[in-house]
């Protein structure tokens, strides 16, 4: 029954930074903890988005979705029968959105906005197994993130050209779950959660003057401008994760997870003052996961599977202009002694939304008919 399950199962590879709710790129598995024995991987892959739409003006907004890279690594020690660690190192959020100018040929209504986020986490965990089939687990998350947004664009009115920069900093949160497994049939059912993680951002402000009172007799001051500290909390999450044997060398293999992306908040302080709004407003996703993986050969295996996120409402920000996804993952796995070498290929179709700034909730463009590809690579060593 064995036969490379947990490589299958994990190659979920990321279809891109708008693919999932929010800006998630990973959906921070854990699977290379129930590996056996001792292991060692290092995942490595590339995403080509495409997210482009016509303005309210008539105007094509170019591709505003930037390709990224992404690594990961991971490290499990088996050090009794019963007690395990690993450390895993993954960028599970990270936005690359820049809408071009219009002098570029983009849009005049968004032209120029833009959002970059890094992040990169380290997770250390702890398992725990039980006689009866169950185990326990959990650890504690460092996160390091950084970010920068521009909004600009006839759409953004007196606030167009404000500029914030979120300077690099480090969060810690927590992990913790239970798992059920049956070696026997390649059974395991694991349930994870993923507490908020929350950063002090320095931050630095900077925008066009702003005249208060209108024609009035008070002249336009720098109201966006300044120094001070915006806390955002990345946020919490549910992992459930399941595969089984369901003939011999067959197995089935899914997920759900839930983001509490309503909770993510980024409010710095000037840009709240002046427009009573911070930059970002999401909604809570769930995204399931089905698929299914054979083994050919003693040396190939083989998986496909499918990802399903429903879409919430049509309006959306314009750092995050797409609303759901449908995904389909292609992947092989060749396992020779000790190494196991996992590729695949995604193509996920991103649902249609439309941008919009604020109040009133009017759309200020219509982002129809993209998609994304990705394709990664993930080496993993047993001893």
């Amino acid at each position: 029954m064995k036969i490379a399950s947990s490589g299958i199962a994990i190659l979920m590879l990321s279809a891109s930074q708008l693919a999932a709710g929010g800006i998630e790129r990973a959906p921070q598995s854990l699977n290379a903890l129930f590996e056996e024995g001792n292991y060692a991987e290092l995942s490595f892959g590339g995403v080509d988005p495409t997210v482009e739409g016509t303005d309210i003006a008539g105007f094509d907004t170019g591709d505003v979705a930037q390709g990224y890279g992404f690594t990961g690594l991971a490290y499990k020690h088996q050090f009794t029968p019963e007690f395990s660690g690993a450390i895993i190192i993954e960028q599970p959020f990270g936005a690359d959105i820049l809408y071009p100018s219009a002098t570029d040929g983009g849009s005049p209504v968004l032209g120029g906005t833009m959002a970059k986020v890094d992040s990169t986490t380290f997770t250390a965990l702890g398992r725990y197994k039980m006689p009866n089939n169950f185990s326990v687990h959990g650890g504690i998350r460092g996160s390091r993130a950084d970010g920068h947004v521009t909004l600009n664009g006839l759409a953004y009115g007196p606030v167009a050209g404000y500029d914030v920069d979120l300077d690099s900093d480090t969060g810690i949160g927590w992990v913790a779950g239970a798992a059920w497994e049956k070696p026997e049939i390649a059974a395991r059912v694991s349930l994870t959660y993923n507490s908020e993680v929350e950063h002090e951002f320095a931050t630095t402000e900077t925008g066009p003057l702003i005249d208060p009172d209108g024609p009035g007799p008070i002249p336009a001051v720098p109201l966006l401008n300044g120094t001070s500290t915006t806390t955002v909390n990345t946020p919490e999450s549910w992992n459930l994760e399941f595969q089984t044997g369901v003939a011999a060398d067959t197995l089935v293999f899914g997920s759900i997870r839930w983001v509490n992306w309503s909770e993510f908040r980024v409010d710095p302080v000037n840009f709240v003052t002046v427009t009573g709004g911070g930059l970002v407003d999401l909604e809570d996703t769930t995204t399931y996961t089905l698929g299914v993986g054979r083994k050919f050969t003693e040396n190939w295996s083989g998986s496909a599977s499918f990802t399903y996120e429903k879409g919430g409402d049509d309006l959306v920000s314009p750092l995050a202009p797409t609303n759901g996804r449908k995904g389909i993952t292609l992947a092989a796995i060749y396992t020779q002694g000790p190494m196991k070498i996992s590729t695949g290929i995604n193509y996920t179709k991103l649902g249609d939304a439309m941008p919009e700034t604020g109040t009133p909730d009017t759309a200020r463009a219509s982002m129809e008919g993209n998609h994304a590809w990705g394709a990664g690579v993930r080496i993993g060593y047993s001893f």
